[in-house]
């Protein structure tokens, strides 16, 4: 059963239209079966926060509905299943910053999910080829509301705004003093962490993995960017 047939089985679960009900439902439903519990609570909290990221600039682009298709790689039959997601956030009034405290609240413990998050919304952010300021804010303050530590989000920012450009050891959360063996053994465990199958460990569904593969594809890069200037 895919992801999506699960969102589409919990949602129709719901007694009300508020995405605060989905959320809470979550930590119900799947009481019993905490790996299903983790993949719906990650689609539904991804999702959610995104359908406001795309509006967050006041307005819906192609670019920004196609990136959402390509990130969560979602088939033709299964998008109402998303769609009712989409339809609960953007009905339910509260605001983005209550979302953001409840998906805090899902994953308390679990910082990596919620930097999976962060760079999701990234990728939606910068899906028309420039990220407005209030989408700055959105990330920043979602950011700020998962507690994540400031090195940590920075390194996730650069890696989607400045890839080429940006300090690589920043985006590999590392020590630009370190030795060359320290950071050949800091770059391999990143590699390890980052791995897509690392990431359907701890709960990211299959149909989220571009968000590994794109990370990935940035940690390499900063670690080219480092062998050239150390000659390595």
């Amino acid at each position: 059963m895919s992801i999506w047939t699960q969102i589409g089985e919990f949602i129709s679960t719901l007694a009300t239209q508020a995405f605060s009900a989905a959320v809470e439902g979550v930590r119900t439903l799947f009481e019993g079966d905490p790996i299903t519990r983790k993949q719906v609570s990650f689609s539904i909290a991804i999702i959610a926060l995104s359908a406001k990221m795309a509006k967050a600039d006041g307005v819906v682009t192609i670019d920004e509905v196609v990136a959402f298709q390509e990130l969560f790689e979602v088939p033709r039959e299964e998008a109402k299943h998303v769609a009712q997601v989409f339809d609960l956030a953007k009905q339910d009034v509260a605001g983005f910053e209550a979302y953001a405290a409840q998906v805090k609240r899902l994953f308390p413990d679990d910082d990596d999910i919620l930097r999976d998050v962060i760079d999701g919304l990234f990728h939606i952010a910068k899906a028309d080829g420039l990220i407005h300021e209030n989408e700055f804010y959105f990330v920043d303050r979602v950011a700020e509301i998962f507690a994540l530590e400031s090195r940590v989000f920075q390194g996730i920012k650069l890696r989607h705004l400045h890839p080429e450009e940006g300090n690589p050891y920043l985006i590999l959360g590392a020590d630009e003093n370190w030795d060359n063996a320290t950071l050949k053994k800091h770059y391999r465990k990143m590699v390890m962490e980052n791995h897509p199958d690392r990431m359907i460990s701890r709960g990211v569904p299959e149909e989220f993995l571009k968000i590994a593969n794109d990370r990935l594809a940035g940690i390499n890069l900063a670690w080219d960017h480092i062998c050239k200037e150390r000659d390595l």
